[in-house]
């Protein structure tokens, strides 16, 4: 532990409270009631802020410690207990946080990725080679196989169900507000993936630690990793470790003939520092494939000039194709909505 404030960097300390505010406040409060609660007190404890400031600033995220933490046994409780029970198991959350990744691997997400997909599907008319930068375990790679229901603020309903052999035994379900629905599940022909670390989830561990990033109070998303386990043993994708600029060409190259090659990524391009996402962009423009973004709107600003009337400090991402923004999405999946230019 560090020995005294006179030794911290107070900006960097501000940054910290700054970051653990804001998630608290915007990404944590309509869903967690519990994480908006804890968030908002690591922001005011001295103490733990100390332990965050000997990480490198990537590992020092609010997912990060509450995920770590639980997996040495941090129960879900208000702060003052859980507090009591991570200052003795520091080291060992610290590690786990040096060695993990905030690898949310939310299939919810597919509800609102599938709105770039099924546009490309129809436009083409092809079955559709998916390479997912960011992978974690590859379970967004399936967007044919989970059925999808489709609803509004008058409760209509679309539910599209899967055709093909895959068939996922649970319905993701997004809220539509201003924007209609796809009219198709794509047909998918190839699935890769590029991570710095793939999950395995036959490997306990990597299991736990998926289900350890679940946030208290969306427990539904549980049910998700076990029916997405399910389609990865029925029909494994190919996963590449490394660095995904190094990595996607060789797989762009795997791409089979008579499919469209689709370059997507959910959440994933905010922790590269801006010259290597104007890399990544130049290097999926310049391959001719398609690509499909889901970021929070400050990650690229060529999208985010396009809608100027979006609030950048919003929680929630923006879906966009070949780099034209389509809509707000919720993070885990849970909108569609339309973009405010």
């Amino acid at each position: 532990m560090l020995s005294g404030m006179q030794e911290i960097d107070i900006d960097d300390l501000g940054r910290i409270q700054q970051f653990y505010r804001h998630f608290a406040q915007v990404e944590a409060a309509e869903v967690s009631a519990l994480y908006a609660e804890w968030a908002a007190a690591v922001a005011q404890d001295h103490q733990v802020l100390e332990l965050l400031l000997e990480l490198e600033p990537a590992k020092r995220q609010p997912n990060l410690l509450f995920a770590a933490a639980r997996v040495h046994g941090v129960p879900l409780v208000p702060w003052p207990q859980a507090r009591q029970v991570l200052l003795p198991r520091w080291e060992h959350v610290r590690d786990t946080m040096r060695r993990r990744r905030t690898q949310t691997n939310e299939a919810g997400r597919i509800a609102v990725l599938n709105l770039a997909f099924a546009q490309i599907a129809a436009e083409t008319g092809k079955p559709l080679a998916l390479i997912e930068v960011g992978c974690s375990a590859g379970l967004c790679l399936y967007p044919d196989a989970w059925p999808i229901g489709y609803t509004t603020g008058d409760d209509d309903a679309a539910l599209l169900a899967p055709s093909g052999r895959l068939t996922s035994s649970v319905q993701l379900n997004c809220e539509l507000r201003g924007v209609d629905a796809p009219d198709r599940l794509p047909e998918v022909a190839w699935r890769a993936g590029i991570d710095l670390n793939p999950l395995e989830l036959t490997d306990a561990a990597d299991r736990q630690w998926l289900e350890a990033l679940v946030w208290p109070g969306m427990e539904y998303r549980l049910e998700r990793i076990t029916a997405g386990a399910q389609l990865v043993a029925a029909d494994p994708p190919l996963l590449v470790s490394g660095d995904l600029n190094a990595e996607l060409p060789d797989l762009l190259a795997q791409v089979p003939q008579g499919t469209v090659p689709v370059v997507f990524h959910s959440a994933v391009l905010v922790y590269l520092p801006a010259q290597d996402r104007q890399r990544f962009v130049q290097l999926v423009r310049g391959s001719g494939a398609r690509w499909v973004s889901n970021e929070g709107l400050g990650v690229f600003p060529e999208i985010a000039d396009q809608i100027p009337g979006e609030d950048p400090e919003r929680s929630g991402f923006v879906l966009s194709l070949d780099g034209q923004p389509l809509a707000r999405s919720g993070p885990h999946g849970q909108y569609l909505e339309s973009l405010r230019r």
